[in-house]
């Protein structure tokens, strides 16, 4: 089994790779990447039990740190620029404190360096798994499954977009049981010694994933760390306001 993740490649200039979410793709950091694509070479990969990237039975940061650092090594490239939302900005700060070396800035998307303690997505996973086990035999049908289990319409579209058809029936890119018994690591978190590496945690106002009590580990662990908040976005931020986070993050990219 190849243990390489898969990835997309584009545009020219300075590396920068983009770390998708909990059951997300490559897809999700669309956006950004066809804005930075213009001035930097933009790498985006799906993270393992995602995508088209390979499935494991281990599913935590230090791994999914190694994975990532094992594609900047295979491609040669120099320092990257990492920019990780939600479980993605956790990779990427893990992946920061094992190999410095290979990290030359870090934008964090409503992530902090903290051990989250509630669990927001057990709904989801009783979506996720009604459809696995129904088998609907159109995208239609797993829609209407997944609305039996969860309420917000954005969340099911969504997670519409990892729905394809395997032979007859519906089914999910991702790794379900995979990411449901490694759900405690992805909310886990170790700390880590101090990152000497400028960075900026990017927080939608509206989202609670970043929140005062975040303040004092963020520094401790990310002393160069600078912090800004989008107004009138959710933990979806980069969705919700594309043009304000770009501003924001290439302000940062170019002091």
């Amino acid at each position: 089994m190849s243990t390489q993740l898969h990835y997309k490649i584009e545009g020219d200039g300075s590396p920068i790779i983009l770390l998708h979410g909990l059951f997300g793709s490559l897809d999700n950091l669309g956006l950004l990447a066809r804005d930075l694509k213009n001035d930097y070479q933009v790498i985006r990969p799906d993270l393992r039990n995602h995508g088209l990237s390979f499935q494991a039975t281990a599913h935590d940061y230090e791994l999914m740190a190694e994975d990532v650092a094992s594609l900047i090594r295979s491609l040669d490239l120099p320092p990257v620029i990492l920019i990780g939302h939600s479980m993605g900005g956790k990779v990427a700060m893990k992946l920061a404190a094992l190999n410095p070396q290979l990290v030359s800035r870090l934008v964090i998307i409503d992530m902090a360096p903290l051990k989250y303690h509630q669990r927001h997505h057990d709904d989801v996973f009783a979506g996720l798994f009604a459809v696995l086990e129904k088998q609907p035999p159109d995208r239609e049908t797993a829609m209407q499954v997944l609305a039996q289990h969860i309420e917000t319409e954005s969340v099911r579209q969504f997670l519409g977009k990892s729905l394809y058809k395997d032979g007859d029936k519906m089914t999910w890119r991702f790794q379900v049981e995979a990411l449901y018994n490694n759900y405690q690591h992805i909310l886990d978190w170790q700390p880590v010694e101090p990152v000497e590496i400028p960075t900026l945690f990017l927080k939608g106002g509206d989202s609670d994933y970043i929140n005062s009590d975040a303040q004092g580990p963020i520094l401790e662990q990310f002393p160069h760390a600078k912090a800004h908040i989008i107004a009138n976005a959710g933990h979806w931020l980069h969705a919700e306001k594309p043009q304000d986070v770009l501003r924001v993050i290439r302000k940062f990219l170019t002091q």
